[in-house]
């Protein structure tokens, strides 16, 4: 195993505060004297101005500290069972629930971020931060090597022929996982909250598909090929682009009606498919952070249905795409 910090960095925080002194006369006729008029409501704007002020500078070093407070490192494992294949991860976490967790008084919750095809797992840092800045241990995974061979689309096979990959992603994640436990025991790795981009939005619905007792939650960006789960077992939260080169395969986005009786929330956003990524434009992933945020709230109101009969357990792929996008 190969230790690399990427960012290990915890600056100060400096924060300009203004005092308003009362320089006037301070003689004993000074304080006998009758106020002058229109001065309550001067001293008040006065207050309101130092207040607001005040507020603003604690919010503003609110979120310059929560930005700063979360480690970021990359740790490089090798699989012998696949000739030392070597699996990058990025770790995401807050510095002070790592303590925490280092000290034995909480458990992380574990999220699992998975990349695009050609795209390098640290270009989801923004997903990552959230989850990171909500007491989650963020690991991003990079799937595909230079020397892997490149994926090809064969139009009539299972997910146009990308189930070698998707499977290889699946074998990424279970064996980082298990090495993840070696790093970080204090972590619930049995209650996984998987996300993916693309391609990993694929490897992230069918790992739910095969391990749905390992899973809490689903977040997929704009992912193509592998259907949705429609049974109700975990929450799903799902962002679709608007871009005519990137459509999903026949049956992979549940109809309006099954989505809302499984617990599946689709967003319908404007962007691009490949602005779902730290290159993309500031708004779309604005937009996105603010959504996932509330979706990672327990009390939020975007829950799948109480299914007091769990369905058996999912463990066919789904159907074949019969067709390919234009561009992929």
């Amino acid at each position: 195993m190969i230790r690399r910090p990427i960012h290990n960095i915890w600056p100060s925080c400096h924060v300009a505060v203004t005092y308003i002194i009362d320089t006037g006369p301070q003689s004993l006729r000074h304080w006998n004297r009758p106020p002058e008029v229109g001065t309550p409501r001067k001293n008040m704007k006065r207050g309101i101005a130092v207040l607001v002020s005040l507020s603003a500078l604690v919010a503003v070093g609110y979120f310059t500290a929560s930005r700063w407070a979360i480690r970021h490192e990359t740790l490089t494992f090798n699989d012998p069972a696949r000739d030392n294949r070597p699996v990058a991860v990025d770790i995401a976490v807050r510095r002070d629930k790592e303590l925490q967790a280092n000290a034995g008084m909480i458990t992380l919750p574990v999220a699992i971020l998975n990349h695009g095809n050609t795209v390098k797992f640290t270009e989801y840092s923004f997903l990552a931060n959230v989850f990171a800045m909500r007491g989650y241990m963020a690991v991003s995974i990079q799937h595909d090597l230079p020397t892997d061979p490149p994926m090809v689309t064969k139009v009539g096979e299972l997910y146009v022929g990308r189930l070698p990959q998707i499977q290889r992603g699946i074998a990424n994640i279970r064996f980082a996982v298990d090495e993840m436990k070696k790093v970080q025991a204090n972590a619930d790795y049995d209650h996984l909250t998987v996300v993916g981009h693309s391609m990993g939005g694929d490897i992230t619905m069918y790992f739910a598909k095969m391990y749905p007792d390992q899973v809490k939650k689903v977040v997929t960006l704009d992912n193509l090929r592998v259907p949705f789960m429609t049974d109700g077992r975990f929450k799903i939260l799902s962002f679709r682009s608007k871009d005519p080169a990137f459509k999903p395969d026949p049956g992979v986005v549940p109809a309006d009606e099954d989505c809302e009786k499984s617990g599946i929330t689709v967003v319908q956003t404007g962007f691009q498919h490949n602005d779902m990524r730290d290159t993309g434009p500031d708004e779309a992933k604005a937009s996105i952070q603010g959504m996932l945020d509330k979706f990672l709230d327990d009390d939020s109101p975007l829950k799948p249905v109480d299914t007091r009969k769990a369905p058996p357990v999912m463990t066919e792929p789904g159907p074949v795409a019969l067709y390919a996008p234009v561009k992929n």
